[in-house]
């Protein structure tokens, strides 16, 4: 009995007895076959406009390869016709022949590679009518078309295709960032706009530094107040006490949960001196609490903006006499209340010092007077 051939490869099947001592050569040769038909990569040398890739029965040929490499010299664009065109053929093409190539096996469909493209063919070996399909084509549709994973032929149509508006540059900015899945999963729900994110770029705090304000309740608005604030970190760090309502160095004055301030070392205020201007002195509670005056004429005393009602505005007040003894004279506002009904005679002489303490409480209807001291040198 004569040896048969597999349909689609050309693979000799030695019949029952046949090739006596020669099946060896044969047995080898189809395990070259099988080599081609599963790693094989053959080069193709084209030229002309045409050309046959033949599957020949129990040997070695160029239609046995599983990837195709076009090479030569076509005069044009080249059909390739695989033949014969009832067998079954998968092909890796790689056109590197300079001109398109045309694949074809019967009267059917054809597949065009361009030249320097690659391609993935199935050719159904069907006769005459046989036809050439695109693998290819069809994976890289899908691959290609909207909102699918990717596109092999552009990173920014595969950007646009996964939903993303960040550019490639924008996305390599994440390169480098060690934060694992959780850390980035807490910006999952974030609202802000890119603009907002952006306000962090530049940033040199450390993550300790941010993690300070894990837990903060403020909100949005609340931590919108802090726009425009130009305070530098040591500036900001002034509000870093120890002890609520409790005053401590180089930090904000706090009051307490009552209200109250303790100051845990002296206090110290500004000494206001005050001039007459047409025999008028003005005191003013806003400048200060502790004041002098040196007598330059005789003048009428106004003491302005002292609290309002129910709270306590108060200061002590030293007048001084000129050097020339001239005995001038002071009228105090008629809201001073002073003990026995009698406002007190300053002392004449030459630089002498008068001491006096007023305060209210009624929002500066009634300010009451004391005589701290009097002819004090």
């Amino acid at each position: 009995m004569a040896s048969t051939y597999t349909v689609n490869t050309g693979i000799e099947l030695i019949a029952d007895g046949e090739q006596s001592g020669t099946w060896g050569d044969t047995t080898n040769t189809n395990l070259q076959i099988v080599d081609r038909l599963t790693s094989g990569v053959g080069s193709i040398t084209l030229s002309g406009i045409t050309h046959t890739l033949t599957t020949s029965d129990g040997a070695l040929s160029d239609g046995q390869y599983k990837v195709l490499v076009f090479g030569g010299s076509p005069s044009g664009t080249n059909t390739v016709t695989v033949s014969p065109n009832d067998q079954s053929k998968q092909y890796f093409i790689v056109n590197n022949s300079g001109e398109t190539i045309i694949i074809s096996q019967g009267s059917g469909t054809t597949v065009t590679v361009a030249d320097g493209s690659t391609g993935i063919i199935y050719c159904d070996g069907g006769g005459s009518g046989a036809n050439v399909v695109n693998l290819s084509a069809d994976l890289s549709g899908v691959l290609s078309s909207s909102n699918n994973l990717s596109d092999l032929a552009s990173a920014v149509t595969a950007l646009t295709n996964l939903g993303l508006t960040a550019t490639a540059a924008e996305i390599n900015v994440r390169d480098g960032i060690t934060a694992d899945t959780a850390e980035l999963n807490i910006l999952d729900g974030v609202t802000s706009t890119t603009a907002e994110l952006n306000i962090l770029d530049g940033v040199t705090a450390t993550t300790a530094e941010l993690n300070i304000l894990d837990g903060v309740t403020s909100t949005t608005a609340e931590l919108n107040i802090l726009d425009g604030v130009t305070a530098t970190t040591a500036e900001l760090n002034y509000n870093d006490i120890t002890t609520l309502g409790t005053s401590q160095a180089s930090k904000v004055v706090t009051a307490d949960a009552n209200g109250v301030v303790t100051f845990d070392n002296g206090i110290t205020e500004e000494f206001t001196a005050v001039t007459s201007s047409s025999n008028a002195t003005t005191v003013n509670s806003r400048d200060g609490t502790v004041f002098s005056h040196t007598l330059t004429e005789n003048t009428t005393f106004t003491f302005s903006n002292p609290s309002a009602s129910g709270k306590s505005s108060g200061f002590a007040l030293k007048i001084v006499q000129d050097a020339s003894a001239s005995g001038f004279t002071v009228t105090w506002p008629s809201a001073v209340d002073w003990p026995g009904g009698t406002a007190p005679i300053l002392t004449s002489t030459a630089n002498a010092v008068d001491q006096f303490v007023f305060y209210t409480h009624d929002g500066g209807t009634t300010w009451y007077g004391f005589v701290a001291g009097r002819n004090l040198g």
